[in-house]
């Protein structure tokens, strides 16, 4: 089977834009949380979410007027994340009038919700408004799933297959590990994957209705992710874009690119909403069953994993997820390895969560640190005997295999295994 690596990556979210200020975000335990107006405003229960800030001027520089034109936020991450990811990966934006087609690459950039933002603003007054006429030629495309891989093509010349997938809280992660079988069976050399999410109240108006957001801390909302902790009272939204070049590593080799990383494997599956799986609960044995299948995937033994990415959103499943996690890798709290939520710096970016997750574990893979997770220094009662293995603070730390999880609505999960390159 063909070896897979990943030979770039590109990020956009609450606390950096870039590889280089995420790093520091991470290290540095910046949290990207902040108090919106907006969401006082319209009396959200939650007012606090995680937005990429300086984006109207940033993308200015990635884009013309024309085409921001017919792009909203969720297009506008994709495309910054997947044009840093293509340049970080040692290819160049072709110029404008450039016919050439890369029929050796393709994307798959997931999104959770989609252009809500489009269809809550534009679409649906003007069309109660009699005026479907005026809304443009540009708003089939602002407001289709796959606008956030299209959009990203256009702009490279792909030619592989071209696709969004959109599985909730599981896309990014799902999207990746679906890149990495594209590259694996010989499909296509390398693929762009990951997840994108865009800003808007309206995407965040159902999980404010279901009361599964944090209402405690609209004044402290750097301290209102909570994962893990005794006090946690719900997630906090976020959004942005986190991309990976999936790359084989004969093709990385062979341009002399950077590798980051090697994926070993991935599992995706699902739990059937099956004994004790709902449409907002897992199914503890789907979980287990996905991590280990990772694994197997990987030809890894459970006690080989020296980290976790977890999903970990500050709900109460948190418990129960790291408790599937000690089940699938046949260990006991003493002996667990560190695991860490990226969630408690950026909230929840949905279906951009996995890609922005992805990057992160990526990085501390690479430049060999865990960093800590923030507002969970009254750990759960249920999480204290893995209290060792929950650091608060950056933890330097060689890592040879990090595995990366994501669990959505649905009762849909999804586990990727990533080793450090050259070990």
């Amino acid at each position: 089977m063909t070896r897979v690596v990943i030979s770039g990556m590109g990020v956009i979210a609450p606390n950096a834009h870039g590889l280089n200020d995420y790093e520091y975000a991470l290290r540095e335990g910046k949290s990207g949380l902040r108090h919106y107006e907006k969401l006082e405003e319209l009396k959200f229960g939650c007012q606090v979410a995680g937005v990429p800030q300086g984006v109207d001027e940033l993308s200015t520089k990635y884009f013309s007027k024309e085409a921001l034109m017919a792009m909203n936020s969720n297009m506008i991450y994709a495309a910054i994340a997947g044009i840093d990811c293509w340049k970080d990966a040692g290819f160049n934006i072709p110029e404008s009038g450039d016919e050439t087609v890369d029929w050796e690459t393709g994307a798959i950039i997931g999104t959770g919700i989609g252009g809500l933002d489009t269809v809550g603003g534009k679409l649906v007054p003007g069309t109660d408004a009699g005026k479907a006429r005026r809304l443009g030629s540009t708003i089939v495309e602002q407001i289709m799933s796959s606008s956030v891989s299209a959009r990203l093509t256009g702009f490279m010349g792909l030619g592989g297959q071209v696709t969004t997938n959109s599985s909730a809280c599981t896309t990014g992660t799902e999207a990746v590990i679906d890149a990495f079988h594209k590259v694996r069976g010989g499909q296509f050399k390398r693929m762009i994957a990951g997840g994108s999410e865009g800003s808007s109240h309206y995407i965040w108006a159902g999980f404010d209705a279901m009361r599964v957001l944090n209402r405690g801390h609209n004044e402290t909302p750097k301290q209102a992710s909570r994962p893990m902790s005794a006090s946690a009272g719900g997630f906090i939204p976020g959004s942005g874009a986190g991309v990976l070049m999936v790359e084989s590593l004969y093709s990385a080799q062979e341009r002399g690119a950077r590798i980051y990383a090697e994926i070993l494997g991935g599992q995706v599956n699902c739990g059937g909403q099956r004994n004790g799986g709902t449409m907002t609960a897992p199914n503890p044995e789907g979980v287990q069953r996905c991590i280990k299948g990772a694994l197997q995937m990987a030809n890894l033994r459970p006690n080989q994993v020296n980290a976790i990415s977890g999903h970990l959103t500050a709900t109460m499943a948190d418990p129960q997820e790291v408790d599937n996690w000690c089940k699938a890798l046949e260990t006991t709290p003493s002996a667990f390895p560190t695991i860490n939520s990226t969630k408690s710096m950026i909230g929840h970016g949905l279906g951009a969560a996995g890609g922005l997750e992805c990057v992160a574990a990526v990085l501390q893979l690479q430049k060999g640190f865990m960093h800590g997770s923030l507002n969970c220094e009254d750990l759960h009662p249920e999480l204290e005997a893995y209290a060792e293995s929950i650091p608060h603070q950056t933890k330097e730390m060689d890592i040879n295999i990090m595995a990366k999880a994501s669990f959505g609505f649905g009762d849909v999960n999804g586990c990727v295994i990533f080793k450090k390159w050259g070990t």
